[in-house]
């Protein structure tokens, strides 16, 4: 389980994580092993909740000498339909069912954050593309954090702070966010 912000304002925008782990209940201690829920691809940063098999995934299906382009809804949507077509194609042990039991749709069982100058985009668990303009939050703390946006981001505080708050919001209210707060500016 997890946190992870972006923030976007007066020309900058960050993106922050805890770094707790938990297999189910089981919390990892920090001392023992601290998660990193950010990549940086290219100028994007991408980030992902849920499943911590995702993170073998991602090293294995992206190529880091050539990184996605994730500027914009529809590369970042085409992103993702490689990758679901990759989970069905080389990873067996992918689990097809959605967890809706009527939906037509695929369930990925995660969510991703992607922060660039192109905007905060979420991508939800069936794949759809959502763009933000100020912030957002994914994760367990999601809720706690994007409180804590709400009510702070009017202030006199730049978007790294606002990040590392809301992060710090999550972490205190949610058991299944922990660690350390990891802040990337993202430009």
């Amino acid at each position: 389980m997890s946190v992870v912000v972006a923030v976007a304002k007066d020309g900058h925008a960050a993106i922050a994580s805890d770094s707790q782990v938990n297999f189910g209940d089981l919390v990892v201690p920090p001392a023992n092993h601290q998660a990193t829920k950010i990549r940086r691809l290219g100028r994007s940063y991408l980030a992902v909740t849920g499943w911590a098999l995702y993170e073998n995934i991602l090293n294995d299906f992206i190529d880091p000498k050539k990184p996605p382009s994730l500027a914009g809804e529809t590369p970042i949507y085409q992103f993702f339909l490689r990758l679901w077509k990759a989970l069905h194609d080389r990873y067996g042990f992918v689990n097809d069912q959605c967890e809706e039991q009527h939906s037509p749709f695929g369930d990925l069982a995660a969510a991703f954050l992607v922060a660039n100058r192109s905007g905060i985009y979420s991508v939800a668990s069936d794949m759809s593309v959502t763009r933000f303009e100020r912030y957002y939050a994914i994760g367990a703390g999601n809720d706690f954090a994007l409180g804590a946006l709400h009510a702070l981001y009017d202030l006199d505080l730049t978007a790294p702070v606002l990040a590392e708050r809301a992060v710090a919001a999550a972490i205190a209210f949610n058991p299944f966010c922990g660690g350390d707060i990891r802040v990337h500016q993202v430009y």
